[in-house]
């Protein structure tokens, strides 16, 4: 129980997905506007990364290294990631349009996030257990879910203050994440 705690705490703080090992930049910089949409970013891809590290794990176990195909594992990963976001897609459309519509072109972009990829390929090259795969994707989501909403909150209060021409909207945004970045990194030193 000790390990699986410590692995938590490691893709949480540590590791962060986003903060530490710049994965999914891409929908944190997109969906860090308002905390709703923020919000609904990070349990999408909770439920998208657990989901794909579970069934990367298993295919990867039970499917391509028995049969010695382990060179197709990107191209695998890739279409349980594609068909999970489409399910999430279909998911939000029909019970939650208002969230849907507020993620927008975001949503579907999770199928190419490198976060959930980056997750899925990092279990697998530390060779965790299933079960210590279940933990560390659900930490690296946690991880993402909180850089998220925390910066979701730091940008809220940003577009409420004067900002200097040059630095508004998405450069502010890059400078306030390099701060929250280097404030994970003293994580770090605790390892």
């Amino acid at each position: 129980m000790e390990t699986y705690i410590l692995l938590a705490i490691t893709c949480i703080f540590i590791n962060n997905i986003v903060l530490t090992q710049y994965l999914g930049i891409c929908p944190f910089m997109g969906t860090s506007k308002a905390m709703e949409t923020a919000v609904g970013m990070s349990m999408a891809v909770l439920f998208v990364l657990v989901m794909a590290g579970s069934v990367t794990w298993m295919v990867e176990h039970w499917l391509l290294a028995p049969m010695g195909i382990t060179f197709l594992r990107t191209i695998a990963f890739i279409l349980i990631i594609a068909s999970l976001v489409q399910f999430v897609e279909m998911f939000l459309k029909k019970s939650a349009p208002g969230l849907y519509a507020g993620l927008g072109i975001f949503l579907p972009l999770i199928t190419t996030n490198c976060a959930v990829m980056g997750a899925c390929l990092l279990a697998i090259s530390a060779e965790y257990t299933f079960m210590e795969t279940l933990v560390a994707s659900t930490a690296y989501a946690l991880g993402f879910g909180l850089a998220l909403t925390l910066f979701a909150g730091i940008r809220e209060r940003l577009f409420k203050v004067r900002v200097p021409g040059p630095f508004r909207d998405t450069a502010i945004g890059l400078v306030a994440a390099g701060v929250v970045s280097l404030s994970f990194f003293a994580f770090k030193g605790m390892g």
